[in-house]
């Protein structure tokens, strides 16, 4: 769950936690990484600010022209991608010619600059986009976590009338600014600029959280103690692919090349439907911020009893300890070698050693090395999915779990637990992550690693429900692995340990944004418009195209709709066969529903028109035409 400095700085443990990791030796910047030079993203998204010191200001507008003037003076120390990135090769060049010993002289502060849906909406004074369909990205923005908090699985101890920010009856924060420092006293500094500029124009400071990397054995992980910052996702046309295996990032095995529309508005998105944002996003993300506690004594104490347990169920070797356990239930050793290639005991005692993220679970699909409650298996499954092609090859990750990734800045807050210390190293002292993300869907990148992986009893589908995630998800039973069974497992009841206490969503607008929501540049609101799409086209389940009077939806029944802009069926397929698996657009010109063998049980009647188009209509009709625009098909719902 750490956070991790320059990728030298400190080593950083797996999944939904932050990341970084050790990076190869840098050399020239390469060619054809055109977003490795943006002057226009923010430099926290792709290249990671990577400080040992940050610290976050959540801030409240007092009025429009007030909040455009502070922000007219703010955007200009927000950092670029550009610079940052240059600044991360050039410290890690040379803490490396130092054998791993902080360069002096380099150090920098950073600022980035995110705004809620309330935020944007006050700036531009109305609604920062005109279309919000159900189901989207653009719909979990303007609720925001609190009022999506059930869906989340924030309930109990983690529900928003326990949070700190965020919830029912807080005051709204509609910007986050973020400082980080590689100098706890540039921070300092820094911090009392931003807090006066904020105080001069009539912001409020709703909430501070300061955080950074933990002292001592701790550097470079979370607070339970383990390495984080490994399962980073390389971007393509950031990060330089390995020639001999173009997916993966050069120098780090296993870290896979995401299409960069991934994690940034308005660019390629890996088989999925374009954002359909307005222009003024481009280059922008968006941002999850999460204060995660953790009850440090509490999770190890339960794993003490809960391995007792196991011995006396003969479920683990006689020899098994708590920290044996926590590394099955992580996925990694605190050194961050990974279970699946160590299984008996962590190889490394070097905090400093190689991040090693070349992971496969292929052998492993019924998680008998790796639990398939796994926070490690949870948050990132690779290739141990059961499903598989008909040739006996593991289902593909481009187009099937690459879309799910997303980047992680996040960072510790808190001293660490030692009972041996003062108050502020106590159990009962704050302490956890300030989980940080960012991503260009909401719905189909945070929320359903949220929803649907970590929170699901059933994620990955196995004959019996393997559980919850087993060191952040809730209270609940895991099945865990009997120890030299080939099939048996056991049943074994988790309580929570890690809990949400304070949730919001924002959005990172590009440096041009910044200017034109300063000087009251960004339209308000928007006409309908034709969304033209050629074939192939794929609408997975709940995804939907739009073009302001008309939703095409695949719909989660099953069948293909038509709504309007307030969600009335206007028009349905009607298809009653079962569950369809995919709507398509087919390159001979049909729109199709088809089941799980890729087989047409329903379609249009437009098949021998190759070249045809799949228009969503801005009158509200959706459409089949030839590629000389006559009309094949249409729903007839125009108004």
């Amino acid at each position: 769950m750490p956070h991790s400095t320059d990728p030298s700085h400190a080593p950083a443990a797996a999944g939904l936690l932050p990341a970084q990791g050790r990076e190869p030796e840098p050399g020239p910047e390469p060619d054809g990484l055109p977003l490795r030079r943006s002057t226009e993203i923010q430099g926290d998204v792709l290249a990671g600010f990577k400080k040992d010191h940050v610290h976050l200001l959540l801030l409240t507008f007092p009025g429009r022209d007030q909040a455009r003037s502070w922000l007219n003076q703010v955007r200009r120390r927000v950092a670029n991608t550009r610079d940052v990135a240059e600044f991360n090769r050039d410290f890690s060049r040379a803490r490396r010619a130092r054998s791993g010993v902080d360069p002096a002289r380099a150090h920098a502060t950073w600022r980035a600059l995110s705004f809620t849906h309330a935020g944007l909406g006050e700036l531009v004074g109305g609604e920062p986009y005109p279309d919000v369909p159900r189901g989207t990205t653009q719909e979990a923005f303007r609720q925001g976590p609190a009022e999506r908090a059930e869906l989340l699985g924030d309930t109990g101890p983690s529900a928003p009338d326990r949070w700190l920010f965020g919830g029912p009856g807080q005051p709204t924060v509609h910007a986050v600014l973020t400082l980080a420092a590689d100098r706890a006293e540039e921070l300092a500094g820094a911090l009392a600029e931003e807090r006066s500029a904020a105080e001069k124009h009539g912001l409020t400071v709703t909430f501070e959280q300061p955080a950074g990397t933990l002292a001592g054995s701790l550097r470079g992980r979370e607070h339970f103690g383990f390495k984080d910052g490994i399962s980073q996702p390389g971007v393509r046309d950031f990060d330089e692919p390995d020639p001999d295996h173009p997916d993966q990032q050069l120098g780090k095995p296993g870290t896979r090349i995401i299409a960069p529309g991934e994690f940034l508005v308005g660019h390629p998105k890996d088989h999925r439907l374009p954002d359909w944002l307005p222009e003024w996003m481009r280059d922008g993300s968006f941002q999850v911020v999460r204060r995660l506690g953790q009850d440090v004594p509490g999770w190890w104490a339960q794993l003490g009893d809960a391995v007792a347990e196991l011995r006396e169920r003969g479920a683990v070797p006689a020899e098994a300890t708590s920290e044996w356990l926590a590394a099955r239930l992580m996925g990694r050793w605190r050194s961050g070698a990974p279970v699946a290639k160590h299984p008996d005991a962590d190889p490394h005692a070097d905090p400093e050693t190689d991040a090693d993220n070349d992971i496969a679970y292929g052998d492993d699909q019924l998680g008998r090395v790796v639990p398939l409650c796994a926070h490690l298996r949870k948050t990132n499954p690779r290739d141990g999915l059961l499903a598989r092609l008909e040739d006996g090859e593991p289902v593909a990750l481009q187009g099937a779990l690459d879309g799910r990734r997303i980047i992680r800045r996040g960072v510790p807050f808190g001293e660490r637990f030692d009972p041996t210390g003062g108050a502020e190293n106590g159990p009962d002292a704050p302490r956890g992550l300030v989980f940080v993300a960012y991503q260009g869907d909401l719905v189909a990148q945070f929320e359903f690693i949220q929803r649907s992986w970590i929170d699901a009893d059933d994620f990955p589908e196995r004959a019996e429900p393997v559980g919850r995630d087993g060191v952040i998800g809730r209270d609940g039973e895991i099945a865990y692995p009997v120890h030299g069974s080939p099939d048996s497992t056991v049943r074994l009841a988790l309580r929570q340990f890690v809990r949400t206490e304070g949730a919001l969503y924002a959005f990172a607008p590009s440096l041009s944004a910044l200017r034109m929501l300063a000087a009251g540049e960004v339209p308000v609101g928007g006409e309908p418009v034709d969304r033209v799409l050629a074939a192939p086209l794929v609408l997975r389940r709940g995804e939907v195209v739009s073009s302001g009077s008309a939703r095409l939806r695949f719909e989660v029944d099953g069948d293909l709709r038509v709504r309007d802009e307030r969600e009335e069926v206007r028009w349905e397929a009607g298809y009653t066969g079962g569950v369809a698996g995919r709507a398509e657009f087919w390159a001979d010109g049909r729109l199709v529903l088809v089941d799980a063998e890729n087989n047409a049980v329903w379609a249009t009647p437009t098949e021998g028109n190759p070249g045809a188009v799949l228009v969503v209509g801005a009158d509200g009709d959706v459409a089949v035409r030839a590629a000389d625009g006559t009309v094949l098909w249409h729903t007839e719902t125009a108004r």
